[in-house]
């Protein structure tokens, strides 16, 4: 009864992962947006591994690169270049 109470149920919990899941892939940074404000992605991501959503280091990695501005392109090459994705943390 508890875990229904706090959790929701298993419906419930799918239709969060579903929703969250969306905004993982539509997920990009807004003009003007600051590295401070992109705490909306690990929002995301922290409420998808509480749904039980399993990610891999590089995958997370590519996908914050991925959705940066244009204005960041040079150190996006400079970091895909240099460093090995899958052994840095988000």
């Amino acid at each position: 009864m508890l875990e229904v109470t706090h959790k929701g149920t298993k419906d419930v919990r799918r239709a969060r992962k579903h929703i969250l899941v969306f905004k993982y892939e539509a997920f990009r940074m807004k003009n003007g947006e600051t590295i401070s404000e992109f705490q909306r992605f690990t929002h995301i991501v922290s409420h998808l591994l509480g749904l039980g959503k399993t990610f891999e280091d590089d995958e997370l990695n590519i996908k914050i690169l991925s959705c940066l501005t244009r204005t960041w392109e040079p150190k996006i090459t400079t970091i895909k270049e240099s460093k090995d994705l899958a052994s840095m943390s988000m």
